[in-house]
């Protein structure tokens, strides 16, 4: 069944990219297409209403599983510019950029613009690097400058405006930065343990000084088996972790799988909270957009830790 709709998909795409681009409005703006929330709310930003937008990822989708619908694909042949991740972060996405990659399509992985020399390296990857650079803000802030680049080459009209928001953004956070290292100073620096479902924030960690430790490693396509659960528990107890934490594009039952294993070994740990990792949260919300989210997962984290 599954290999069948993958088929179906392929075929959509062979047969939409053969013909005309007729669901493009004709409104004289950019169509960008985006991945995960994240880069949706870069994008929107930077471009705001010079572009028009469309993100193929919600709130609480799971980039590392999101595979392609035939709507998905009507929306990425018809885009003029596409911008994702990289780093196989959207690994089942990769084949359908490759079957499209002859087009006159601008693909831009935006992870591309960073040095590689400083990302943090994974066997788990087909890139070899972990792919959640989003919690470093400094590589946000290159993926802005990317944003913006791109958008003002393919959009000369607009540069001006394009460039003027990203200096907003741009100053957005680097207060962001401030805010959030002024909070986390009031964690002492052996409570900062941060243990969630899967290792999401060691991006986060390297940043802040914190020390991740993920129950499903890097990919949620991997499973904790109950050696995992087991070995982290003795981690928990051992250094008396006070918290851990669900994350929002994860299902629950892995943390409080962890939380049971440390119980039936008489101790106590609790459920500090959910965290958004791999999607921001709904929108019209303040978890909602990438400022707001990261805010918000620092106070979580802190508050639950103390």
């Amino acid at each position: 069944m599954q290999m069948k709709k993958y088929i179906t998909i392929f075929s959509l795409v062979l047969f939409a990219l053969g013909c005309k681009n007729e669901a493009k409005k004709d409104n004289g703006k950019l169509n960008v297409v985006t991945t995960t929330t994240m880069i949706t709310d870069l994008v929107k930003n930077i471009g705001g209403d010079y572009v028009e937008l469309k993100g193929l990822m919600g709130s609480g989708v799971d980039p590392h599983l999101y595979k392609a619908s035939e709507g998905d694909v009507s929306k990425l042949v018809n885009a003029d510019i596409i911008f994702y991740n990289g780093l196989h972060l959207e690994g089942k996405l990769v084949e359908v950029f490759e079957k499209m990659g002859n087009q006159n399509k601008t693909q831009i992985a935006l992870a591309e613009a960073l040095d590689k020399s400083t990302l943090i390296g994974s066997e788990y990857f087909a890139s070899n690097y972990d792919p959640h650079v989003w919690f470093d803000i400094d590589y946000f802030k290159t993926f802005a400058k990317e944003v913006t680049k791109v958008l003002s080459e393919k959009d000369a009209k607009n540069a001006a405006n394009y460039a003027k928001n990203e200096k907003q953004y741009i100053k957005k956070l680097e207060v962001l930065q401030s805010k959030l290292l002024s909070i986390i100073e009031t964690l002492p620096k052996e409570k900062r343990i941060l243990v969630t479902a899967h290792d999401a924030f060691n991006y986060f960690g390297k940043a802040f000084e914190f020390e991740v430790v993920g129950l499903q490693g890097l990919s949620t396509a991997t499973e904790a088996g109950v050696q995992d659960v087991q070995k982290l528990a003795n981690f928990i107890i051992e250094k008396d972790v006070k918290a851990i934490f669900v994350e929002s594009s994860v299902p629950k039952r892995t943390i409080e799988a962890l939380q049971a294993a440390v119980k039936s070994k008489d101790h106590k740990v609790t459920i500090g909270g959910t965290l958004y990792s791999d999607a921001l949260g709904d929108a019209g919300t303040i978890e909602g957009t990438y400022i707001g989210m990261f805010e918000y997962n620092v106070n979580t984290i802190v508050g639950a830790l103390k």
